[in-house]
């Protein structure tokens, strides 16, 4: 009886420690499963918000920035769409300005005023329409000419400069500003000093009636009505959060991958998902290239020289956008490396393999680190995590992000983790040499 009931006793006890372990699975499930969720909401948070930290960012950076804005423009003075179309704009104001016709009319006028002969009277009048028409055509080569020219580049600058201070003023709604709103709306480039410099060509080349052209104030419609609430909307946003919301993606990307229960995975979920949102920002792009030219071609400029200027404007933006689309690639590549598949593990044996024969030949030379190399084999999981954490915030740093500026830093890398691999030295190789143990290159 007595064993019997030891017996009943012990199986009781074991039913309730059954129960309360099964208890603590389920709240350690239950944690998990918490966890993993709140890490995907994380993540994809991040690759939401990804597109809109980099669009925040290239305002800032091209558009509030004059001397970023002037850089990214000035490549403009250079192609041959818009040397023609501001070659016509120059030309088209100039005679706006000057009544050329009426010019030279008053002057054959007062050439025939003079009591000439005849025949001189009529030959003047007959000049009078060859003298316009070689005006026009002189007023025509000598622009094509200066804006084909390497000082127009100069020229340009300078307009874009004003320009820029103008759009900075009326976005801001700067009442003291030299430009004001107009009532349409409309936001555009001045080229005054292009005018002003073609005057001064026509002079130096002998056409006195250039002196007369007065000071033009011509400008070319960049933004219509529609699009300024769009522009001031974005350059609040860039001047509010373009600095600190890719900190606040960079903290849900590491927060995501921190709290997944299995970190390489969501590692590589992560580099997936960010390429993808940044492709689908480079798409967007695309389909806004559509809207731009429906909206400011015929109207206000051809179709050629509409697209020229878009795609110089989001020349930086594409070249941000594929350096972040091949890293978030090569993150994906990496944590797909460090995963549980057995490719992955294939693959690191095998260059595992290739290390320690590496090392066992720098051991034979003479070359080993020895106790060093201990040392670092010891430290190596916190040098890789330090080297990694530096190469993001190298990258995260100096924006724009460029793709040469990726590949620079993950050769960097890439370099660091090589050389960690050679220099150490695993307590089974030191034990299999414990004759170089002590020597120290």
């Amino acid at each position: 009886m007595g064993e019997h009931t030891e017996v009943t006793q012990l199986r009781a006890r074991l039913g309730a420690l059954e129960r309360e372990n099964s208890t603590l699975r389920q709240r350690r499930s239950g944690g998990a499963r918490a966890r993993s969720l709140l890490a995907v909401v994380l993540l994809v948070l991040c690759a939401l918000l990804a597109p809109v930290a980099v669009v925040g960012t290239w305002v800032r950076a091209e558009l509030v920035d004059t001397d970023r804005f002037v850089s990214g423009l000035a490549p403009l003075a250079e192609k041959p769409e818009i040397q023609a179309f501001i070659a016509g704009e120059v030309v088209s104001a100039v005679e706006d300005s000057l009544d050329i016709e009426a010019v030279v009319h008053d002057a054959v006028t007062g050439l025939s005023a003079l009591d000439l002969p005849p025949q001189a009277a009529l030959a003047f009048g007959m000049l009078e329409g060859p003298a316009v028409h070689g005006i026009h055509s002189i007023l025509s080569s000598t622009v094509e000419r200066m804006v084909e020219s390497p000082q127009f580049a100069r020229i340009w600058e300078t307009a874009l400069r004003e320009t820029h201070a103008r759009a900075i003023a009326v976005i801001q709604g700067d009442p003291n500003a030299a430009l004001q709103l107009a009532a349409d709306g409309t936001l555009s480039i001045e080229i005054g000093s292009v005018i002003a410099e073609a005057k001064d060509l026509l002079v130096a080349q002998g056409v006195g009636l250039a002196a007369h052209i007065p000071e033009v104030d011509r400008s070319i419609p960049l933004v219509s009505s529609e699009s300024l609430t769009a522009v001031r909307t974005g350059y609040g946003f860039a001047t509010a959060v373009g600095y600190w919301l890719p900190w606040v993606v960079l903290g849900l990307l590491v927060a995501g991958v921190g709290l997944a229960r299995n970190r390489t995975r969501a590692a590589l979920g992560a580099g997936l998902g960010l390429a993808a949102s940044f492709v689908l920002l480079l798409a967007g792009i695309g389909t806004g290239k559509l809207f731009f030219l429906a909206a400011m071609s015929p109207a206000f400029m051809p179709t050629s020289t509409a697209e020229t200027l878009f795609v110089q404007v989001t020349l930086n933006m594409h070249a941000i956008l594929v350096a972040l689309i091949v890293l978030c690639v090569l993150i994906a590549v990496a944590a797909w490396l460090f995963g549980g598949t057995r490719q992955a593990r294939a693959i690191r044996g095998a260059a595992n393999r290739g290390f320690d024969r590496m090392r066992n030949g720098l051991d034979r030379l003479h070359l080993s680190t020895g106790a060093f190399g201990t040392w670092v084999d010891r430290l190596r999981p916190a040098i890789w995590a330090i080297a990694v954490a530096g190469t993001v915030l190298t990258i995260f740093l100096n924006r724009p992000v460029s793709l040469g500026m990726v590949f620079g830093a993950l050769a960097g890398l890439l370099a660091l983790v090589l050389a960690v691999e050679l220099l150490r030295r695993p307590t089974a190789l030191a034990a299999q040499n414990p004759g170089a143990a002590q020597q120290i290159s």
